[in-house]
This record gives C-alpha cells, sequence and structure tokens, in this order.
C-alpha cells in the first residue's frame, strides 16, 4: 500500500491542467480551461478543467473527478497505479516501490533518521524545561511570564535547550544516533574537529508538519547581547524547507476549515497567543518572506487569508509583494492593523476573547483599500507620486484570475480615485500584457487559480437540469451537498432550556444534520448517500472536519464523483423543480441555518411521503391478513399526522 501521507504529497503537487493538458488541447475560458472531451465525440466543446478546484467535468458523459479519477477513467488505471504514475511524473518516491536507485533509498533513509532524531530533540528539549533547575528557572519562567498557560506549553511541545556546549550531542550520541544525522539535521555543529550543540540557552519552538511530524525548530535567546540572533531556525535539511512550512498549521488547519479564513502572523509566539486566546485558525510564516508554497497550503483549506499587522510601516510595506502573491493564487485577503504598539500577541492577552474577535471583524479591511489608504498617505497631494500609486493598485488587480472580481475592483478604483474607468482598464490590460510576456519570455508556465465553472461558460445544449429519480432522492441529495459543502461551517442553534428560555448553542452543520437524523434513527436510500452521512458521523465522533477536497480526492470514486457534481454544479435547476422539492440554492450560505433546517424537514417529509405510498401501494395491490392490512393503516395514520406537522414546519402545502 501507498501510505496516506505520499498520496497526500502527490494530491498536493500533481496540476490536474498539466496533466490533463498531455491528452486533451484546452483553451481558456473565461476562469478555467475548456476541451473536447476525450470520453466522446463532439464538435462543441464541453470537457471543463478547473484548477482552481483541481477537478475535471465533462458535460456529455457526466465524468467527473480529480486528476486520479481522469488517469482512472481516460488510462483505465487502478487507483494504485494512477497514483503511481503521477508519483513518477512529479519525482515523487513511493516507499514500498522495490526498484529504487540507491540514491532514493539513501534520501529515504536520512528522512526517517531525521525525523527519529528530531523528535528525540523534542522529547529532549520538553524534559529540559519541565525537569531541570536550568530550563524551569528560564526557559519555563518567560514562558509564563509571556502570559502561555501550562497547557498551552504543553499543547506546543515548548522546550529549553541547556546552555552547555555539547550537553544535547552526547546525550544524542549516547543513544546511538548518528553524528552524520545530527549533523545534517542542523541539530549539532561541527568546527576544527569538534562538535557542539547548535542550540543553546535557548527557549524552543518545534516545527510540525501537517500530519503533526518535527520538521525542524525554531529558537530564542533570552539574552539582551545584539551580537546574538534573536531567533535561529533550523538549517535547512531534506526535511525542513521552511519556505513550504507554515508555523502552527498543524493546530489551526481544523479551525480553518470550521471558520473558512485563516489568519497570518509575523511569529511564533503570536501564533500560540492568538490560539490561546481562542482564535485557532492561524499560522506564520515562520519570519520568512510568504511564499506561493506557504499561500498554496494555506489554499487546501480555505480561499480567504487575513493578515494580522502590527503596525510597522516598513513591514507593511514589504508584506506588499506578499498580498500580491496571495492575489495571483486567486485568494482573497484582508488586512487588520493592530493598534500602535501592539502585536497580535500583546493585543490578545489585553483584551478578552470576544473583544479579540470583535477587533479583527471590525479593522478587517479589503486589500485594496488598505493598500490605497497606505500610499496615498505617502503621496501627500503630489500627483506623479499619486500616478505611481495607481500604477501599483493596477499591477495587484491584474494579478487576480478571476475577471469578474478584477472588473468590481477597476470599478471601486475608478470611484476612489475619482478616475475615468476606461483609463483604469486600459492600463489593467496593459499590466496583464506585460505579466504574460515575460511568462511567455522565461518560459515559465503559470496556472493561475479561478474559480469555479460557471453555467454561462458551458454551451446552452450543456445546461443540464438536475435528474433525481424521485422526490426523496432529490432531498437525499440536497442534504449531502449541504453536507459536503458547508459541514465545517458553524450555526447558531437556538434551543429552549430547561426553564423555557431561549439559548444559542454553536455546532457545525455537520453536528447539527447528523444529531437531526440520529434522534429519528432515519437512513438514507442511496448506499453512496449513506456512506458518506457514516463518514461525517464517524468524523463527528472523533472531533475531525472534513472539507470538500477529502471528497474530492477520496480513494472511492463514488465519493470522488459525487463531490465534483456537486463542486462543479453543473446542474441549472429549473424554477419549478426548486418549487415542487422545495430545495434552495441561490445564496443560501447567506441563511445557512434556516436553509439546513429546511433542508431536514424536506427530507423527513419526503421519507414520510416515500413510506405512505409504500403503503397504500401494498394496501391496493397485496393480499393482506387482516392483522398486517390493520397494522399498515395504522402507521399510515401515524404518517399523516407527522407529514401535517412536518408541512407546517415548512410552511408549505400539504402534499
Amino acid at each position: 500500500m501507498i501510505p496516506r501521507e505520499i498520496i497526500d504529497e502527490i494530491l498536493y503537487t500533481a496540476q490536474i491542467e498539466d496533466v490533463i493538458g498531455e491528452f486533451v488541447q484546452l483553451k481558456r475560458a473565461g476562469s478555467n480551461l475548456k476541451g473536447l472531451s476525450p470520453f466522446t465525440d463532439e464538435k462543441t466543446p464541453s470537457f471543463m478543467v478547473s484548477p482552481a478546484k483541481q477537478i475535471f467535468k465533462c458535460f456529455s458523459t457526466g465524468k467527473g473527478g480529480n486528476v486520479v479519477s481522469f488517469l482512472m477513467e481516460y488510462e483505465h488505471f487502478s487507483y494504485p497505479e494512477a497514483l503511481r504514475w503521477l508519483a513518477d511524473r512529479y519525482n515523487i518516491a513511493i516507499p514500498e516501490e522495490k526498484e529504487k536507485s540507491a540514491e532514493q533509498i539513501a534520501e529515504l533513509n536520512e528522512r526517517e533518521s531525521l525525523g527519529v532524531i528530531n523528535e528525540f530533540a523534542r522529547d529532549t528539549f520538553v524534559n529540559n524545561l519541565w525537569n531541570t533547575d536550568e530550563g524551569k528557572a528560564i526557559g519555563l519562567s518567560y514562558f509564563l511570564e509571556r502570559g502561555f498557560s501550562e497547557d498551552t506549553i504543553k499543547t506546543f511541545e515548548l522546550g529549553f535547550s541547556a546552555e552547555a556546549f555539547d550537553s544535547f550531542t552526547k546525550a544524542a550520541l549516547d543513544k546511538g544516533y548518528n553524528l552524520k544525522h545530527l549533523l545534517a539535521g542542523g541539530l549539532t555543529k561541527e568546527k576544527n574537529d569538534k562538535t557542539f550543540d547548535f542550540f543553546r540557552s535557548r527557549v524552543m519552538f518545534p516545527i510540525h508538519s501537517i500530519s503533526g511530524k518535527v520538521l525542524g525548530f525554531g529558537g530564542r535567546t533570552l539574552r539582551n547581547d545584539k551580537k546574538v540572533a534573536k531567533y535561529f531556525n533550523s538549517p535547512e535539511s531534506i526535511l525542513y524547507n521552511k519556505s513550504k512550512i507554515l508555523y502552527g498549521l498543524f493546530f489551526s488547519k481544523n479551525a480553518i476549515i470550521k471558520n473558512d479564513r485563516c489568519y497570518l502572523v509575523e511569529g511564533y509566539t503570536d501564533v500560540i497567543s492568538m490560539h490561546q486566546a481562542g482564535v485557532e485558525n492561524v499560522v506564520a510564516s515562520s519570519g520568512t518572506a510568504l511564499t506561493k508554497e506557504q499561500i498554496k497550503l494555506i489554499k487546501r483549506y480555505t480561499q480567504n487569508i487575513t493578515i494580522l499587522y502590527d503596525g510597522d510601516a516598513a513591514g507593511i510595506k514589504a508584506s506588499f509583494r506578499g498580498i500580491d502573491l496571495i492575489l495571483e493564487e486567486g485568494l482573497t485577503v484582508k488586512v487588520v492593523l493592530f493598534p500602535e504598539g501592539d502585536d497580535p500577541d500583546s493585543y490578545s492577552k489585553k483584551v478578552s476573547q470576544e473583544e479579540l474577535k470583535e477587533y479583527i471583524d471590525a479593522n478587517s479591511k479589503d486589500f485594496l483599500v488598505f493598500k490605497t489608504e497606505i500610499l496615498l498617505g505617502e503621496s501627500k497631494g503630489d500627483p506623479i507620486i499619486k500616478a505611481k500609486l495607481i500604477h501599483e493598485i493596477i499591477d495587484s488587480i491584474a494579478l487576480i484570475p478571476d475577471e469578474i472580481t478584477r472588473s468590481l475592483y477597476i470599478k471601486e478604483c475608478a470611484t476612489q480615485f475619482e478616475m475615468d474607468e476606461k483609463t483604469l482598464i486600459s492600463e489593467l490590460n496593459r499590466s496583464r500584457k506585460n505579466k504574460l510576456s515575460k511568462e511567455i519570455g522565461s518560459g515559465e508556465n503559470r496556472h493561475t487559480n479561478p474559480n469555479l465553472v460557471k453555467v454561462e461558460d458551458q454551451p446552452v445544449a450543456q445546461q443540464q437540469e438536475v435528474s433525481k429519480s424521485s422526490n426523496l432522492e432529490a432531498h437525499e441529495f440536497n442534504l449531502i451537498r449541504i453536507l459536503i459543502k458547508y459541514g465545517a461551517k458553524e450555526l447558531q442553534i437556538p434551543y429552549l432550556d430547561e426553564n423555557g428560555k431561549e439559548v444559542v448553542v454553536p455546532m457545525t452543520v455537520a453536528e447539527f444534520v447528523i444529531k437531526d437524523i440520529e434522534v429519528d434513527d432515519l437512513k438514507f436510500s442511496n448506499p453512496t448517500y449513506q456512506k458518506v452521512f457514516d463518514v461525517f458521523k464517524e468524523g463527528i465522533e472523533q472531533d475531525v472536519l472534513f472539507a470538500e477536497s477529502y471528497f474530492v480526492n477520496h480513494a472511492d470514486t463514488d465519493f470522488s464523483k459525487l463531490a465534483v457534481d456537486i463542486i462543479a454544479e453543473p446542474y441549472q435547476l429549473s424554477s419549478s423543480w426548486k418549487e415542487k422539492f422545495y430545495i434552495q440554492t441561490n445564496l443560501e450560505e447567506d441563511k445557512l441555518t434556516s436553509n439546513v433546517v429546511k433542508a431536514l424537514y424536506s427530507f423527513k417529509k419526503a421519507k414520510v411521503l416515500f413510506e405512505i405510498d409504500e403503503i397504500r401501494h401494498r394496501l391496493k395491490n397485496e393480499e393482506l391478513d387482516d392483522e398486517t392490512m390493520a397494522s399498515l393503516m395504522k402507521r399510515q395514520m401515524e404518517l399523516d399526522k407527522v407529514k401535517i406537522v412536518l408541512a407546517k414546519e415548512l410552511g408549505r402545502i400539504i402534499l
């Protein structure tokens, strides 16, 4: 079997537009790519690829999925064969493959060895902090003075490296660890044939992978010596590449999915303090300039980033490049500026959790407004400087892949600067042409990350209506669609307590739906829908949240096909279908709580009607004994009463 972490790496690395482009001639179509279906003969292109969601959809045949699904359909590969094909294309080593070069085997062994040594180092630093006089007096007291609770210190596995010249190195060698690996991992240094510890007398911050493995460390000195670097990070190694790592992502990924937003801060302590304050969807770029690889990591969990700044003007201007990279990846960017003298770490300790969240919400500014305010403040009315500012703003807007979003920003820009919109559009086109020329000239193959396939981009003949086998099937599909799209979203559910007082209880869509259906012990008639429901149920029991990508990239093709059908949403629901089955799709996220409740009641009513029809059919067509007939008639009366209650709840005419 291919290890899960290798599968994740393959799915993260593979770009669906590149792979499918080897088999299908794709052309840009709005914010997506379009081509003739490779699965059928057609003259009008109906085969769409969405780089943003890493999915394809063939509207002629109904086939769809991720990059693995495509290879399985087109090349008739098995799931493992498709993964191996991708691994070979992207030079990703699969551990259990028998034919490996000596270099591949050596690299794999070194990765495993460095991982084991890092775990030993983490345990050593943690032990130093809690169980040595030096660690308690220096390291633990520092963390406690910073306001970190003992639980927080333990959660983030914070530690302390001893002052002694080579105490860690000696301890590691005594345990049988190889000096070569200690040097390769950057935990030990060598000079003039002498070895010594890289981290000495520093508080230690382990840096984790997405799965929680220790990849490296950050160490902060507590000395006031200006000649000593305040922070040291582990040197780059085969295991640790800081441009591809986000500090805190292991602890925050569920919260990012749940809130559909990632807060980006600068340092380790910012992440830890915000997490302790109850704002858990936060990561740090570990003191490095934001990279494309880091942005793509965030993009796996959300399309929305809010950057939290400490108010330092030089730092803010330097970060504009990072904002442009985020825009180029197709994500939305907001910015929050903390009061002068405060950063996320200090401010989170001054105010309550509620006040912190309120401040962030109240002070979140769109990147365009923020950048304009900063740069306008420097122009001081000078028209030359102002013109340069406008060019900078337009260059940023030009990076946005989505055409509609660009258009809206141009309108906003025209209003802010009191300029003719046509002039700004002309400048936008110039900027985009320059960018394209540079990419072509340098041989780059950059693919934008547009939004989902739009119905308008499809031929009219391909705008299919959803066809479900029955009323019940339609409502089962709708409920599963809501789970996959919004399962991690939080609802505010009103309940009556024992005193009859209304209280609001926060819970995710998945929690609410699972609990409500479990109370009535309902089952889905469609086996795939039931399997999806069971996955969410198991996730709730294990406190795990599932994003759309989990189902898109699932090995079970029933899951991936269903998820792609839901995400791509090729269906243009007719008004009569929506009215008949009472399924809400337009702007449903704006009124998510009421729409989820309506979907549940509609599903239950459909179940009741389905059972009533079955009873009527049996009473009419089967030869029944008196006892069975009486039992069925009694059950029908009970269901009629339930139907009336559900119809009233929905505010609908009784069917």
